[in-house]
């Protein structure tokens, strides 16, 4: 029986794209990159798409991560979170806020460890990874906090890592070490 599974580690086809992709991962090739070269073409893409999103958006680290790791939580991307939730700390979160998102859209969720801007963060990042509709209301509030170019960033990041997440969690790529 066929199965879509990973390519190996030190899979080299085509050998440009999986140079640039290693280029831009310090060296290495990630489960999702694995999975991604089994189109070079799509592979190559996502990797100058996300290489932008990473490298040239001006949104604060800290915001962007944020994002990302809710996105994860809310999608069930395991991989996607492990991933990101170290660089959500580097980028100045605290523990209790990283634990904090595990619980977003439950009873248990503590908002108040969240500065005001990062709650809105978390509610448009909850309202287009379920509804993919924002209120304009928030988005307003956002726009007395960023500016006009940091928010389109956070929906286009927020909307991007939805396709990174549904992608994992539909090619069964999960945690079990990066």
């Amino acid at each position: 029986m066929k199965k879509l599974s990973l390519l190996p580690p030190d899979h080299n086809d085509p050998v440009l794209i999986c140079e640039a992709i290693r280029s831009r991962r310090g060296g290495m090739l990630n489960k999702l990159d694995r999975m991604l070269l089994h189109s070079p073409v799509l592979a190559e893409g996502w990797n100058f798409f996300f290489q932008k999103l990473r490298e040239e958006t001006i949104l604060p680290a800290k915001l962007r991560e944020l994002t990302i790791c809710v996105v994860a939580v809310v999608n069930k991307a395991s991989y996607e979170f492990e991933a990101h939730a170290p660089l959500f700390i580097d980028a100045g979160a605290n523990e209790e806020q990283l634990d904090n998102i595990h619980k977003v859209g439950s009873a248990e969720f503590e908002p108040n460890c969240f500065s005001p801007i990062e709650r809105d963060v978390i509610k448009l990042t909850v309202q287009i990874t379920k509804d993919i509709k924002v209120s304009n209301v928030l988005k307003e509030r956002l726009l007395m906090e960023l500016d006009k170019r940091q928010l389109v960033e956070l929906i286009a990041i927020s909307s991007a890592y939805n396709l990174v997440s549904r992608f994992l969690v539909a090619t069964n790529v999960i945690s079990e070490g990066l």
